[in-house]
C-alpha cells in the first residue's frame, strides 16, 4: 500500500511570537514534551516496521509548534529518510534550528517546508540558513504569509534566494485580496492564485481518506486535519478497512495541506515529486503558470 501521512503530535510550543498564530511563544511543560517525544518515537517505530508489510510511505510532519528545535524531530527525520520504503519525509519549520544535522540524512528523501516570519528572526540569519540548505543539496521550499507588511521583505528574499528555490505565498487567514494586491503576490509566487481564496470542496473527490491520512499522537487516524471523524487507529491497523475514495464533507478548503489533495485541482501535477515539501515540478519563473494549471479567477 502507498500511503501519505500527515503527522501532528501533541507538541504546541514555538519559539516565535507571530501575531497571526495562536501558538506563538507557547511553552510546553516537561511532561508535555516527554509525551510528544514518546508519541513521535512510537510513530517512527511503526513507520520502520511498515516496510516489512510492503507499505510505501510519504510523511509530512505538521506540528502546531516548532519541531526541529527538538532533538527527537531531527532524529526522526534522519532515521525515516534512511528507510528504503519511505519515499519522502518532510516537516514544516520556521528554520530557527541549526542545520548541520542534515548531513546525517538521506537527502534523496528528506525535505523541508520553511516559513520566513519577518520580525521574528533577522533577515540575514534566515537567508544564511537557506543558502546553507542549498549548499548542502537539501530539498526545500520557502514561503511567507501574504500580509502587506511582509511584501518588501518577501521581494528581498526572492531576489536573494537561488533561482531553483521556490518561494510560496500563503494568503493570510480571513483576508480578501483585491486584484491589484493579488497581482503583487502572484508576481512573487505564480501559484498564489490557488491560495488567494478558499476552494469549494463539498461533495468533491479528495485523496484524503483513501491514499492520504492524518495521524495524531495517539495514533488516531482521520482523513485530514480538518475533518474530525475518525477512521480507526494506526497502531492496531483498524484504519485500513476504512480507506476508500471519499468526497469532501466540508463546504470549503482553505489550507494548502488540505486542498492540494483535491482531485478537482491539478496540484498533484503542479507539485509532482514535491507535494509534501511544496516544491513544484521544475522551475516556475515568476509571473508564469504552466499551461493547463491556471487556477480559476477568484
Amino acid at each position: 500500500m502507498d500511503l501519505t501521512i500527515l503527522y501532528r503530535g501533541p507538541l504546541s510550543s514555538c519559539d516565535y511570537d507571530c501575531p497571526y498564530c495562536p501558538f506563538a511563544k507557547r511553552r510546553d511543560s516537561r511532561e508535555q514534551l516527554r509525551a510528544d517525544r514518546a508519541a513521535l518515537e512510537r510513530f517512527t517505530a511503526w513507520a520502520e516496521a511498515a516496510g516489512r508489510d510492503g507499505d510505501r510511505l510519504k510523511i509530512l510532519f505538521t506540528p502546531w509548534g516548532e519541531g526541529l528545535v527538538r532533538s527527537w524531530y531531527r532524529r526522526a527525520l534522519v532515521e525515516l529518510s534512511r528507510l528504503p520504503h519511505v519515499e519522502r519525509v518532510a516537516i514544516q519549520t520556521n528554520l530557527s534550528c541549526r542545520t548541520e544535522w542534515l548531513a546525517q540524512a538521506d537527502l534523496e528523501s528528506a525535505a523541508l517546508w520553511c516559513t520566513y516570519h519577518p520580525g521574528q528572526t533577522p533577515y540575514d540569519r534566515f537567508l544564511a540558513k537557506c543558502r546553507d540548505l542549498a549548499d548542502r543539496g537539501v530539498r526545500f521550499s520557502v514561503g511567507v504569509v501574504g500580509l502587506p507588511e511582509h511584501l518588501e521583505e518577501a521581494r528581498r528574499l526572492r531576489a536573494a534566494l537561488p533561482d531553483h528555490v521556490y518561494l510560496w505565498v500563503n494568503a493570510a487567514e480571513g483576508r480578501t485580496y483585491t486584484d491589484a494586491e493579488a497581482g503583487r503576490w502572484t508576481a512573487l509566487d505564480p501559484l498564489f492564485p490557488y491560495s488567494r481564496s478558499p476552494h469549494p470542496s463539498a461533495g468533491l473527490p479528495c485523496r484524503t481518506g483513501e491514499s492520504v491520512v492524518s495521524v495524531d499522537g495517539d495514533g488516531t487516524v482521520r482523513r485530514c486535519h480538518f475533518v474530525r471523524a475518525e477512521l480507526g487507529n494506526l497502531y492496531d491497523g483498524s484504519y485500513r478497512a476504512a480507506l476508500r475514495p471519499r468526497a469532501c464533507p466540508l463546504a470549503r478548503c482553505d489550507c494548502h495541506i488540505g486542498y492540494v489533495h483535491l482531485e478537482t485541482l491539478p496540484l498533484y501535477d503542479v507539485f509532482a515529486g514535491g507535494v509534501l515539501e511544496r516544491i513544484p515540478a521544475g522551475h516556475i519563473p515568476a509571473g508564469h503558470i504552466p499551461a493547463g494549471h491556471r487556477p480559476p479567477v477568484a
